[in-house]
């Protein structure tokens, strides 16, 4: 174990990554997956993937237990503005679920969303004539129709089973 705590490090690395957008209005590359990885795994009951093998980042504990999850992070720095993607999503490896974390312009978590495979599978065969959906991309906003949310900044986890994800 090094010196500092991986929580220390997660809350310098959210610090230096809102300082850096605020100076250059560049976002430090790949930073945003990391914390979402660390917040989804705090916050919901996850194990990090540290082997690195596999299409998941995470393997679920509790209601989730052996669930493997990708994890999925976006800073919204501007709500008003459309168009917003999540990284790509392996279809070829194996997972079960996608969660994806939403960040404000500090990096700090607001919602988190999780979606099963088979909707998001289902989702992308009625769209392959997009070139984007068919290299596995996909819009926030079309993943929150397919999800639910599952935490929030304001109650924390959400434990509902029963999901109305097609209204705003």
């Amino acid at each position: 174990m090094g010196l500092y705590s991986v929580d220390k490090l997660i809350s310098e690395a959210r610090r230096v990554a809102a300082e850096y957008r605020r100076a250059t209005g560049k976002t430090l590359g790949g930073i945003s997956g990391e914390i979402a990885e660390n917040d989804a795994a705090r916050l919901l009951n996850l194990k990090l993937n540290t082997s690195g093998e596999g299409g998941y980042n995470a393997i679920g504990q509790g209601k989730r237990k052996g669930r493997r999850i990708q994890i999925k992070g976006r800073a919204i720095f501007d709500e008003r503005k459309g168009g917003q993607r999540i990284g790509q999503l392996k279809l070829e490896q194996d997972w079960d679920s996608v969660m994806l974390v939403l960040m404000d312009e500090n990096f700090e978590p607001y919602e988190i969303y999780e979606a099963v495979r088979e909707d998001i599978e289902q989702d992308m065969d009625e769209a392959r004539s997009s070139k984007r959906s068919s290299r596995g991309a996909m819009s926030i906003s079309r993943f929150r129709k397919l999800a639910g949310l599952v935490w929030c900044r304001e109650q924390g986890e959400i434990d509902d089973e029963i999901w109305d994800n097609q209204t705003d």
